[in-house]
């Protein structure tokens, strides 16, 4: 059987869990080497070991999204290893703190712009020239409809992820005459930690599972794919 993305390097933020998990056990499954980033060692072994169970392939690279000079290196150790990067999933994100915005701890916010738009931002810059090695490399960043429906104590989150739309469409234009497609996924409410602390008193059982928007992942980062700069919503 042919598989969609063999010999494929793709790249997951967030890996050791929720969405970033899926996403890693999807694409390994159709034959990609999946280079896990996350910052728990232990998490990021469980992960491996799945994928391996089943045939895939994976590298681990714990890292705090925060190290910005780490992501910097990273591009160069991918380079050495493999030469090119076809698919990044930039999946990893923080909640912040529900809170008026005038009561919001600037560690908090500092954190949160941190991890949701600077991290994304240092790993295109780390990792564009080995998107554009590739023969079709493809680029997925994680959203949120918080970004465009403002709601009250939610400015933390809803700030950095408009932030970060920002950022991704601004990216797909300039790699709009190249093989580079750069999107956007809004995954909607599903059965992730993340969705838990926001709502607490939400059944999870009346959620669908990470695994559930798993195929709109791979399709988006497919060789395939022709969309870009565009924002795709998981039903």
């Amino acid at each position: 059987m042919d598989l969609a993305l063999a010999g494929k390097i793709a790249l997951v933020t967030g890996a050791s869990r929720g969405i970033g998990r899926a996403a890693a056990k999807a694409l390994a499954a159709e034959g990609a080497h999946v280079v896990l980033v996350a910052r728990t060692v232990g998490a990021l072994e469980e992960v491996d070991d799945e994928i391996r169970k089943h045939g895939g392939a994976a590298t681990l690279v714990p890292l705090d999204l925060r190290d910005f000079p780490a992501i910097d290196r990273l591009g160069a150790t991918i380079y050495e290893r493999w030469g090119r990067l076809d698919a990044l999933l930039g999946n990893a994100g923080v909640l912040g703190e529900l809170t008026p915005l005038a009561h919001l701890d600037p560690k908090i916010f500092a954190e949160c712009m941190d991890v949701n738009v600077a991290a994304n931002w240092r790993l295109i810059r780390s990792l564009d020239p080995l998107l554009k090695l590739s023969e079709a490399g493809r680029a997925l960043f994680i959203t949120s409809g918080a970004a465009r429906n403002f709601r009250g104590y939610w400015g933390c989150y809803a700030v950095t992820k408009a932030a970060l739309e920002a950022l991704v469409l601004t990216y797909a234009a300039e790699c709009k005459s190249t093989s580079v497609r750069v999107n956007l996924l809004n995954p909607g409410p599903l059965r992730t930690r993340m969705r838990q602390k926001a709502m607490p008193g939400e059944d999870p059982a009346t959620l669908q599972p990470p695994e559930a928007v798993a195929p709109l992942i791979l399709k988006l980062l497919s060789p395939t794919c022709s969309k870009n700069g565009e924002l795709a919503s998981f039903k």
